[in-house]
């Protein structure tokens, strides 16, 4: 590190400028494409996520280094009540979801915070939901969907010199996965299924 190097959130400052300028000048640069599968284990609710290319500006980026694999599934009392058969914990796709929103919120404050020199000693965000499952077990109908969550929040906790509130609050919501879940977002699903081939008798 040169003795002229302003390092704050583990980030360079001078190349943090530079490279928000550049995002300023040349937006489709630094357009990003993402993406994620999940493919069926046998057991209802399990899947294995799998976390790996991205593409930016453009450009596919692949490295072994970020192949993410995530065992999906329940709540082992919900599941042995519903009559799942050696049931056991596994991540839960709504609480890794609340865990992306939460890792998000601090990504849009700290980023914002080291490129307008507030310093942050203790960050910590706690988010929660309360969560009806009758839509997804079809208890009630699909056009329900709006009643599935209610109370959503996040608690954001932190400590710094010059810490202002207005200006956390507006940096946590520049947070992307807090755009993902706040706004109408429209999922062009596409369903593939195996053609079947009618023979010739």
């Amino acid at each position: 590190m040169t003795d002229d190097q302003q390092i704050a959130h583990g980030i360079d400052l001078e190349t943090l400028e530079g490279f928000a300028e550049h995002a300023a000048n040349h937006p489709e640069a630094v357009q990003l494409g993402l993406r994620a599968a999940a493919t069926y284990e046998g057991t209802a609710a399990h899947s294995l996520a799998e976390i790996d290319s991205y593409d930016l500006g453009g450009e596919t980026i692949a490295r072994e280094t970020r192949e993410y694999s995530l065992p999906y599934g329940g709540w082992k009392e919900v599941l042995e009540a519903g009559g799942w058969v050696g049931a056991t914990d596994r991540m839960e796709p709504i609480e890794v979801a609340l865990s992306a929103l939460a890792a998000c919120l601090n990504v849009g404050i700290t980023i914002n915070a080291a490129a307008n020199g507030v310093d942050i000693e203790h960050l910590q965000t706690r988010v929660r939901t309360d969560f009806d499952p009758a839509v997804l077990f079809s208890l009630e109908e699909l056009n329900e969907s709006g009643s599935v969550f209610e109370n959503l929040t996040a608690e954001i906790e932190i400590d710094g010199a010059d810490i202002d509130e207005e200006l956390i609050d507006e940096w946590a919501r520049r947070a992307p996965v807090y755009t993902l879940v706040s706004h109408d977002q429209d999922v062009n699903m596409t369903i593939n299924t195996t053609a079947e081939v009618a023979g010739d008798d």
